[in-house]
């Protein structure tokens, strides 16, 4: 038994004419879709209907906790594991603790931005079903691209292939999965 197709590409000659059919294919309720440029387009999010990435809130969350990771880390030694009182200056002090909790939340942050962004991204991906589609190295050069893929609730082989023309797509081709 064939394995269905991993969706449908159309090809697009300016950022333009992408522009255009992104917008057309977001007003058509798609949500599983993806635009390929050889450069950023500014508004091209826009035109996707993509939010606001949630990477800025987890890096968030990683360096409150290194802060607090730091200031608890730091008491407890201070105060129970290793209490030792020095020209009568406190166990515990926020001031002293201070450059550890900093530097843990920095580590902190780095460590959940870069793990968010990989969960969210869906990282590592060591192959794509996109990659088998013979043009696509164009669009790394000159050539504009719109992936549909058929996981889409909205998707239908005639439907889409009859929204991607209407948008302009020129070389609406099948992709192997």
């Amino acid at each position: 038994m064939a394995e269905k197709p991993y969706g449908l590409i159309a090809t697009f000659e300016t950022p333009g004419a992408l522009m255009r059919a992104a917008e057309q294919v977001r007003d058509a309720g798609y949500r599983r879709w993806d635009c390929i440029t050889p450069f950023p387009i500014h508004g091209l999010d826009k035109a996707m209907g993509v939010g606001r990435s949630r990477v800025p809130r987890i890096s968030l969350l990683g360096g409150i906790t290194g802060f607090c990771t730091g200031m608890s880390m730091i008491w407890f030694m201070d105060s129970y594991d290793y209490g030792l009182t020095v020209g009568g200056k406190p166990l515990f002090s926020p001031l002293y603790a201070f450059p550890v909790s900093y530097e843990l939340t920095i580590l902190f942050t780095a460590f959940a931005t870069i793990g968010g962004m990989f969960f969210l991204n869906g990282l590592p991906m060591h192959y794509h079903p996109v990659l088998n589609y013979d043009k696509i190295r164009r669009g790394t050069d000159d050539l504009f691209f719109i992936v549909i893929e058929r996981v889409d609730p909205r998707f239908s082989d005639d439907n889409t292939r009859a929204l991607l023309a209407k948008a302009g797509g020129a070389d609406i081709t099948e992709i192997e999965a």
